[in-house]
């Protein structure tokens, strides 16, 4: 594997985007050899008795080999497919072992969007190392803000953000599914989102629905709430808003007709529930979102 990596300038049309590349890089580091590269500039380049303290995020993808990575809340074993995220402003260090060697993917970036983004409870400083195992979907990922970076584009930035985003969904994602894999529950709740899909308008006794799949009520919500981020109550409620919303814009029935239609319990309760959700009352939302052309 070919070692490289890049270090990039920024301007205020970059910073002011909100998420922007420093570096990006890969090299394959070879049993007993001296790390890391003397290659590096001053603020990157770090001793192992120091350590080191960036002004950057750093996400580094271990694909080979195996290490350690250090900071103030301990050390952690890395091993083919561990990720480790580095924080701003926090000493660490890192280093392949000497017996495996290692090849390494990283990227730097900054910005106050990228701030929001790692404020997920997945990045934890006091728990750097998140493993992912061998996904051919974050390599693929590393390789195309490498290309971006290599050719330096006009606006490269902008679509390298992006990037970075969608590696951050995918480790995020890839955590979730942990607690799935291979387990029946995934099914069950995949069908029970089906059926809500299907019958929009019905209201399901769930405790009832979790029993004839023959798990407790107690276990499915909880799996439920983990694989789609909100209760079985709260997804059925958000399908219902989301045709409310359909049908506000695309049909000419009445407020009332819709909230009949979708089975809310009086036009008064759809409404206020609207209102809440949206910051707009149904009526609002309809007359904001209906086109010109439309209206004549």
């Amino acid at each position: 594997m070919k070692n490289n990596f890049k270090y990039l300038t920024t301007g205020p049309e970059d910073t002011d985007w909100g998420i922007y590349l420093n570096v990006a890089g890969s090299s394959s580091v070879k049993p007993n050899e001296n790390y890391p590269s003397l290659n590096h500039p001053s603020g990157y380049y770090f001793q192992w008795d120091e350590g080191r303290i960036l002004n950057e995020y750093q996400i580094n993808y271990i694909t080979h080999g195996e290490g350690t990575v250090e900071n103030k809340y301990g050390r952690f074993q890395l091993k083919p497919g561990s990720l480790f995220v580095i924080f701003p402003n926090e000493w660490h260090r890192y280093k392949p072992s000497s017996k495996t060697g290692w090849v390494e993917n990283y990227i730097g970036f900054e910005g106050k969007v990228a701030e929001k983004f790692m404020m997920h409870p997945l990045f934890s400083v006091a728990q750097p190392v998140i493993h992912t195992g061998i996904k051919e979907e974050i390599i693929d990922t590393y390789l195309k803000i490498f290309d971006l970076a290599e050719k330096e584009q006009p606006g490269f930035q902008h679509i390298a953000s992006g990037m970075i985003v969608k590696l951050l969904g995918y480790i995020i994602s890839f955590e979730k599914q942990k607690g799935f894999s291979g387990k029946r529950i995934a099914k069950v709740i995949e069908e029970v989102r089906f059926l809500m899909r299907q019958n929009i308008s019905r209201e399901f006794d769930l405790e009832e629905l979790a029993g004839k799949h023959n798990v407790s009520y107690s276990y499915f919500r909880k799996m439920f709430k983990k694989f789609t981020g909100v209760s079985p109550g709260q997804y059925h409620l958000q399908l219902k808003l989301m045709r409310a919303k359909e049908l506000l814009i695309s049909s000419d029935k009445t407020i009332k007709e819709i909230s009949n239609e979708l089975g809310f319990q009086s036009i008064y309760y759809f409404s206020n529930l609207f209102s809440k959700k949206e910051g707009i009352n149904p009526s609002q939302y309809r007359k904001k979102n209906i086109l010109p052309q439309e209206k004549i």
